[in-house]
């Protein structure tokens, strides 16, 4: 069969490495790479190259098997790093790093403070009330309703929990708090996260994570149409029609691997079901920069951590992260290499090396409510849908829809799948 790819992301990427394996594939990009999140750059620092990620960073074997099964495929090499994660709030003055002792206590006054020890009591709390979110399957409360009815205290919510799922999730406060609270539980609870103790070792890509991206590329039989936007896919009873500058040209599939409103921009035929499913996932956009700005990292050197949360002022302000990828990516250099997001007004224009602009979904009821009618549009008139946001918003999310599309779209013959939709239309 020939089948079109829009979009190379990792669910991009993974549907046209293992569909090209057995068929014509031809993968659109509108950006001038490939990748999407998977982000690498070469920067100079006193006259030494770097290649420093500004996306999609760290993985683990326990939580990413199809990512580390496509590495090891691929003979990329990976090594050790840390997810030491930090808090500095303007509001209170308050700076902790939870990765010790020594770096939580960074600023020895906590030790005699109160409102400190109440938030790590509320944490230990928390990581021993909230498993019972998952019991059942009703929908739950919101994050800040949760919170509220448990009585939790506001230096728990607002610079620790709610601090780390913006970084994690790349998200504003206000987003985080309207995060079905069962959701976030179950993600943490896959991770092993709700414990004090030992954690699942994390790792990055040596040489940078684009170093996938270049192996695929070396290896597959695909037909790359970089920097190449699709402005329409047309769906017929035989073929799909994907709509360039360029022309027309037709496939008997199309899988989109863009982003969930993307792909119903695309479809001008698109259907109730795929309208209410696809248009129930919002993004957010979070302008993201690579730098030298040491400033935007904690102002003790002990609580440096791998992601830095930096609570603001104003309440109504968006909570931000910087990523120091020196700890991330095993990096020594004269000068830290940071990634921040949404904060790009306090860092030193001399000391920006590059500016990018990522968009992240938006986790509320609604969106949990349409991850579960994906059956209802997936696969229907040819089409078919890969991307991170059918379930966490992370690699192995992407991955995972890749090889599910993959396995069912080979499972069906066109046709017979196609008479089907007429019987039951």
């Amino acid at each position: 069969m020939r089948i079109a790819v829009i979009g190379s992301g990792i669910a991009g990427l993974a549907s046209a490495w293992w569909l090209s394996q057995r068929h014509d594939v031809v993968l659109f990009e509108a950006n001038d790479y490939l990748g999407g999140h998977t982000h690498t750059h070469t920067v100079q620092q006193a006259g030494r190259d770097y290649r420093i990620d500004s996306g999609f960073i760290v993985f683990n074997p326990d939580h990413y098997p199809l990512l580390c099964g496509l590495f090891d495929e691929l003979g990329v090499a990976s090594q050790p790093t840390t997810m030491s994660f930090s808090v500095h709030s303007e509001r209170s003055g308050m700076e902790y790093n939870a990765t010790s002792l020594d770096t939580l206590f960074c600023q020895r006054r906590n030790l005699a403070s109160p409102r400190f020890w109440g938030m790590l009591r509320d944490l230990a709390r928390f990581y021993r009330e909230a498993p019972a979110l998952l019991e059942g399957d009703d929908t739950g409360p919101t994050l800040g309703e949760y919170l509220e009815r448990g009585g939790y205290g506001a230096m728990f919510r607002d610079e620790h929990l709610v601090p780390m799922a913006s970084a994690l999730w790349s998200s504003p406060p206000q987003g985080i708090l309207a995060f079905p609270a069962r959701y976030l539980v179950q993600f943490m609870a896959n991770h092993h996260m709700l414990t004090l103790g030992e954690r699942s070792p994390w790792r990055v890509v040596a040489g940078g994570s684009a170093t996938y991206v270049a192996a695929l590329r070396e290896r597959w039989r695909v037909q790359e149409r970089v920097a190449t936007p699709v402005h329409a896919v047309l769906r017929c009873e035989d073929k799909v029609g994907v709509v360039t500058a360029t022309g027309t040209e037709r496939f008997d599939h199309v899988v989109m691997a863009c982003h969930s409103d993307d792909a119903l921009r695309l479809l001008h035929d698109a259907d109730a079901r795929e309208r209410g499913v696809l248009g129930a996932i919002r993004y957010q956009s979070n302008d993201t920069v690579l730098h030298t700005d040491a400033r935007l990292l904690p102002r003790r050197r002990k609580a440096w951590a791998a992601w830095n949360a930096h609570v603001p002022r104003d309440p109504s302000a968006p909570c931000t992260v910087s990523y120091c990828m020196n700890l991330l990516q095993g990096v020594e250099s004269p000068e830290p290499f940071v990634v921040t997001l949404n904060r790009s007004d306090a860092i030193d224009p001399a000391r920006i090396l590059r500016r990018m602009h990522y968009r992240h979904p938006v986790y509320d009821h609604a969106m949990v409510a349409a991850q579960r009618r994906k059956a209802e549009i997936q696969g229907q008139r040819r089409t078919w849908f890969a991307g991170a946001y059918w379930g966490w918003g992370f690699h192995e999310d992407g991955i995972r829809s890749a090889r599910e599309v993959v396995d069912a779209l080979e499972a069906t013959p066109a046709d017979a799948r196609y008479a089907a939709e007429a019987v039951t239309a």
